[in-house]
């Protein structure tokens, strides 16, 4: 149950670079450029395959992109470049008829490639009227698949949250669930077709839906005995440290159970710079193939399909309760901004190891022995103390951690001591709760890493993996060869934010630009960012176009829409508020919106 080993899967060929469990994990980006500019394009293709990505999609909105899509992939390989494209359709089933006879691959949207583009209305169908609907999908999609079986293309069937159909909303809501059903529909028409060449992602802006709609599909094709490929991304995740920290928690989760066969981390920054990050996702992952076994099993009433958080004691008021603390090593002075951790770690100039402390944050003075840290060698019962922290790794039988479970004031630190951090973690968890044990249990991870992004990866993967599925109550990140110690601070932070278990800035939903983006989006987060990142209250959403902007940014408070060149439109939820302002007005405008609202605070 916490062993890693990859899912198995079909193999899907895609141009000479297949996919499936029998690969290694592909990675992939995306342009941002028009299909409508073929130098640009094929310039942009070239700098992504040579960052090292094994599949470019672009956006192809109709006909004319489709056939300039097979101008750029008959440049490419003129110039030595094989890399299988991908184009990406919306609401065109004409673009991915001319797609299919001259690409690799065709993406399309189950929520908008036969269903009507959404208006949020609330529809009511009768069983046969329903029934209609699913046979007039059936109708549309066979032809399709013909066509991409005699080219030889592969289709991806891409659920986005946010981008579900009217019809499936009405039935299931803007649910994980829903997703879920929404491509189903689609698979069994493949499935009687017998075409196998699909693989299928299911993305959200929220991990949270994002990793249980993944979890949700896996079940639900295991039980009609379909075995697609998985592409794993996380939709919007935005810009910099929480882009790449957002993603890796995400997918992280998934590929740590051995989900994902190809990959995108959807960066609001160049896209070849989306590939080194996943490319290290997908080799941190790997490393852990043939790890030390990790027995066990769940506890009584766990659901991995939809795990409930495992809610602890809280103990001194301090830690355990429904908000996941934060531990550092480091001093206080070492933290700027707002972000500052609940405890610190502390330890004195003694050699023994009973000198060892960890001082909430609200006390610091130096050396504090109000929390004393111990570990099972020098556990002393005697020593009083509202709170006491007990480190363990990992593979620690439960039996010896028997005598915590009549202790109301023990914390346990959990550290891992197998390459399988979040199997070793999780097995030892799951173990003590079904041993009667109900302390709060910290993740304690320490990484040797001295550059940011590896460190955000490993990180973000591994604590993410146990965070969703509702164990640890807290993280204790430690990196001795970073620079920074305020930063990585900022990254545990960031990776509870992920998690939606714990807030503490301002959650930017931003897409990753593509060729329908409306404006400079890099430039255009930022400047969203510098006027509203105080807002440690509000989702803002900041997406390029019209096409799936409205709903892809799914639950964020206030959305700024590309609507035209030069004009914006600003969203309150899913509301449209005020259509095509001016660009340079834009930002104004959208702080009054919020003034309005009354969701404003002065920085």
């Amino acid at each position: 149950m916490f062993n890693y080993h990859r899912r198995k899967t079909v193999t899907v060929n895609i141009g000479h670079t297949p996919l499936g469990s029998n690969f290694p994990v592909r990675v992939q980006s995306m342009t941002s450029t028009s299909t409508n500019d073929i130098e640009a394009s094929v310039a942009q293709c070239l700098r992504i395959a040579q960052a090292g990505a094994h599949y470019v999609r672009l956006t192809t909105q109709g006909v004319r992109e489709a056939e300039n899509l097979g101008i750029i992939r008959t440049r490419l390989h003129e110039l030595g470049c094989t890399v299988p494209l991908v184009a990406d359709i919306h609401f065109n089933p004409r673009a991915a008829m001319a797609a299919a006879q001259i690409t690799d691959k065709v993406r399309i949207n189950p929520g908008n490639f036969v269903d009507p583009a959404r208006q949020f209305k609330s529809l009511s169908y009768t069983t046969q009227e329903y029934q209609a609907e699913l046979q007039r999908i059936h109708d549309k999609l066979v032809p399709f698949i013909e066509l991409c079986r005699e080219h030889g293309t592969a289709v991806r069937l891409g659920v986005n949250h946010g981008s579900l159909s009217d019809r499936i909303m009405s039935r299931y809501g803007n649910t994980a669930a829903g997703m879920v059903e929404s491509v189903m529909e689609y698979l069994r028409v493949f499935v009687e077709q017998q075409f196998s060449d699909v693989v299928i992602s299911m993305k959200a802006s929220n991990v949270v839906v994002m990793v249980e709609a993944v979890r949700r599909l896996v079940d639900a094709m295991d039980r009609e005995d379909m075995h697609f490929p998985l592409h794993l991304g996380v939709t919007e995740a935005g810009f910099g440290e929480d882009g790449r920290i957002k993603s890796a928690v995400g997918i992280g989760a998934l590929m740590s159970q051995g989900m994902g066969d190809t990959i995108r981390v959807s960066l609001s920054e160049d896209p070849e710079l989306e590939v080194p990050v996943a490319n290290k996702l997908v080799e941190y992952i790997a490393s852990r193939n043939e790890h030390p076994h990790i027995g066990g099993h769940y506890y009584e009433g766990y659901d991995p399909l939809r795990p409930e958080r495992r809610i602890a004691p809280s103990i001194a008021g301090m830690v355990g309760g429904k908000k996941p603390i934060v531990i550092a090593s480091c001093h206080p002075l070492d933290i700027d901004g707002n972000r500052h951790p609940d405890f610190y770690y502390s330890k004195s100039g003694a050699h023994n190891k009973d000198d060892m402390f960890i001082v909430p944050a609200s006390a610091y003075s130096g050396e504090s022995n109000t929390s004393p840290l111990f570990t099972l060698e020098n556990w002393d019962n005697s020593v009083e103390a509202p709170l006491k922290w007990l480190e363990v790794p990992a593979s620690t039988p439960a039996e010896r951690l028997h005598f915590v479970k009549d202790l109301d004031n023990v914390a346990l630190i959990i550290s891992p001591d197998n390459t399988n951090i979040p199997g070793c973690q999780q097995a030892l968890i799951h173990s003590l709760v079904d041993a009667g044990l109900k302390c709060p249990m910290i993740l304690h991870n320490a990484y040797l890493d001295n550059e940011s992004e590896w460190l955000q990866v490993k990180a973000g993967a591994d604590l993410g993996a146990v965070l969703l599925n509702g164990l640890g109550d807290g993280i204790w990140l430690e990196a001795p060869h970073y620079h920074n110690p305020n930063e990585v601070v900022g990254f545990a932070f960031a990776i509870l934010q992920a998690a939606r278990l714990r807030t503490t800035k301002t959650e930017f939903i931003s897409c990753p630009s593509c060729g329908r983006t409306m404006f400079d989006l890099q430039t255009t987060v930022h400047r969203v960012q510098e006027a509203t990142s105080h807002l440690t209250h509000l989702k803002i959403g900041v997406m390029g176009c019209v096409v799936n902007g409205p709903g892809e940014m799914a639950d964020a408070d206030y959305g700024y829409v590309g609507a035209a060149v030069g004009k914006i439109s600003l969203y309150k939820g899913k509301q449209c508020i005020e259509k095509n302002i001016p660009e340079d007005q834009a930002i104004t405008r959208l702080i009054a919106l919020i003034k309005e609202n009354g969701d404003w605070v002065d920085p």
